[in-house]
């Protein structure tokens, strides 16, 4: 079997390189090839990702390629990971909505859709490549962001090969499990929404739904990521929301906390990422790999403590980050990838969370619509949960949000500035005709070099 990763010169290399090659004889994954536009992070990232994978697998076949139609060609399975234009590009998307005064969060705010843009004609190449090169019935999972409008445009221009693929549940669900003292996978989730907008409806552990206690628990609260709303919300709501719900139900505090940090996750990324890689310039990842891991662990441990502080005003408070290539992998994004592959490969009938097509899962969206929802896997189909009664408050979050993709997806896909603005004008933390104006004149401006000329 062949896997291809494409945007393998990314922070995140490592990651992927050692949940595949952990797995990879359990799977029989024989080729994994990382591919990247980008030659220097494909050296640097790529580079220290081989040397993982090497120490894990030697027997599995790694290259390192810039070469597109090389990396796809005869591949079974293809993840996509990509930041089309670069941190430069996702903090000027940001501060284009905060000068605005809307909230500029590269998923779930307005610079989401800035992103998308960029995003899904590079993607819709890559599919296409895929669908020429690849072998039959290769399969995509995308973990490019925006997930959600991302997933819409691709699936809407046919290729349904395509699975949106997200770590933001499935992490947790581990932090749930090492909190009653048990490994990933012990605890399922059923959960129902949109990528970065889904609620956890059941927890479920030996066969009991745990979701009530840990609404309750403070030791929950304080150890997982529960830590974000306050116990308050949690009963209000009766359900386990997923972190980025926070945007949503708290939008004023996030823009003033962000003006008051006097810079967005975007800025604190690009801050991380550039510092990395001065500190790392001239090293030789396969001569020197212990002094790229030594400055990789210092800059990531301060990307990962500094996760949605500056928005929530709250800190992790996690222990210093290491990495350990042998320690066992609880799998991050390339663990929903790897999971699906497994349940496909076996044969077996099991169920995992991804974002596909509604298909009548709840009857108050479109059967086209995506959407992120526990799915059963078995015979080669992925058919959505079906949840008879989706509570009032999410339906109508659900679908202002999938109003959004769902345009916007439309929007992009034919460069249409009259849909770009309808689309946004109706975003919850839009909610206004002439700023949505502003943004979408703003952001087509922005990524013209991307995009090209628009339409209206």
């Amino acid at each position: 079997m062949k896997l291809t990763v494409i945007g393998g010169g990314g922070g995140r290399s490592m990651f992927l390189a050692k949940s595949i090659a952990q797995r990879a004889g359990s799977l029989g994954i024989g080729e994994l090839v990382f591919m990247d536009i980008n030659a220097e992070k494909l050296r640097l990232f790529g580079g220290m990702a081989e040397r993982v994978a090497h120490m894990l697998a030697p027997q599995m076949a790694f290259s390192l390629t810039t070469d597109p139609v090389e990396a796809v060609s005869g591949a079974d399975y293809v993840v996509t990971t990509l930041r089309v234009g670069g941190d430069r590009m996702r903090s000027r998307d940001e501060h284009t909505a905060l000068d605005l005064g809307v909230l500029g969060q590269e998923t779930t705010g307005a610079a989401g859709f800035s992103f998308a843009m960029r995003s899904i004609p590079v993607l819709a190449e890559y599919c296409a490549l895929v669908q020429k090169y690849a072998r039959p019935g290769a399969k995509v999972f995308n973990f490019t962001n925006p997930v959600g409008i991302v997933s819409q445009a691709l699936r809407d221009l046919g290729y349904g090969f395509t699975y949106g693929i997200c770590d933001a549940p499935s992490g947790m669900l581990s932090q749930f499990a090492r909190l009653y003292g048990r490994v990933s996978g012990d605890i399922r989730g059923e959960l129902f929404g949109l990528n970065h907008l889904s609620w956890f409806h059941k927890v479920m552990l030996d066969g009991r739904d745990i979701m009530p206690e840990l609404l309750r628990s403070a030791e929950a609260h304080q150890t997982t990521d529960l830590k974000f709303f306050e116990p308050a919300l949690l009963t209000f709501l009766g359900h386990i929301p997923n972190e980025y719900l926070y945007y949503y139900y708290h939008p004023e505090r996030v823009l003033h906390n962000i003006l008051k940090a006097g810079k967005t996750r975007g800025d604190s990324i690009l801050e991380i990422n550039e510092g990395m890689r001065a500190e790392m310039a001239g090293l030789d990842p396969k001569k020197d790999f212990d002094r790229c891991l030594r400055v990789f662990t210092k800059w990531y441990g301060i990307r990962e403590a500094q996760y949605m502080a500056s928005e929530t005003g709250v800190r992790r408070g996690v222990p210093p980050w290491t990495f350990d290539a042998f320690e066992p992998d609880e799998g991050g994004y390339a663990g929903v990838a790897l999971n699906f592959i497994d349940i496909e490969q076996s044969g077996r009938k099991d169920s995992m969370i991804l974002t596909v097509p509604n298909e009548g899962a709840v009857d108050f969206l479109e059967d086209t619509d995506t959407v992120e929802v526990t799915c059963d896997i078995t015979g080669g189909k992925c058919v959505p949960r079906k949840f008879p009664r989706v509570p009032d408050d999410q339906a109508e979050l659900i679908r202002r949000v999938k109003y959004f993709e769902r345009l916007g997806a439309r929007a992009i896909i034919h460069r249409d500035r009259q849909m770009a603005v309808k689309a946004l004008m109706l975003h919850p933390l839009v909610n206004s005709f002439s700023l949505a104006q502003q943004l979408a004149d703003a952001y087509i401006g922005l990524n013209a070099a991307f995009t090209g000329a628009w339409n209206g």
